[in-house]
């Protein structure tokens, strides 16, 4: 753990649980300790309106005198064990390859959690990509609001294209 100053320091620790219609969640440090507040605005700082249950974050902290708080999100891997979603589309293709695939930007047309899919539009081109919940739990998010700006690897199906990954595009920009 770094001591960045007085009351501001880095940790690491997983995502307890997020909920973005609630605007907040909780973060349980490595170290243990009290649950920290994640509130959305830190992790839309960050470029993402979610996170997944287990996602492993790299934060900021402050004590204040509601709690101990995250001020910054460093960093956010996806949970142990999501790697590659395994969907039937997928089974066939070396991991490795997906992995060569190069992410593109695209914007988030709608994403239904309860339905498990939506669609997205890679810039510049008019087809829409379908995006698999499993896809996204994989990608270390929980749910993608409509228009939010999103990076992609995209193959060409059985039915259509498909994103095999998906990030925040600022995590990708970086």
């Amino acid at each position: 753990m770094n001591q960045l100053d007085d009351s501001t320091r880095k940790l690491s620790g997983r995502v307890k649980w997020f909920d973005p219609a609630r605007g907040f969640g909780f973060v349980v440090a490595d170290e243990g300790g009290p649950d920290i507040l994640l509130h959305a605005n830190v992790l839309r700082n960050f470029g993402q309106s979610s996170v997944a249950d287990g996602a492993k974050v790299e934060i900021l902290i402050q004590k204040t005198q509601r709690g101990v708080q995250a001020i910054e999100v460093i960093e956010i891997a996806p949970p142990e064990g999501a790697g590659t979603a395994v969907l039937e589309d997928f089974q066939a293709l070396d991991p490795e390859v997906l992995q060569s695939i190069a992410m593109e930007p695209a914007r988030v047309k709608w994403f239904d959690k309860i339905k498990g899919f939506g669609f997205a539009n890679v810039f510049g081109r008019p087809e829409d990509v379908f995006i698999h919940v499993e896809v996204l739990r994989a990608s270390g998010l929980a749910d993608l609001a409509p228009g939010e700006a999103v990076a992609m690897r995209v193959i060409d199906g059985k039915r259509g294209r498909m994103a095999t990954e998906i990030c925040a595009w600022e995590a990708a920009a970086r």
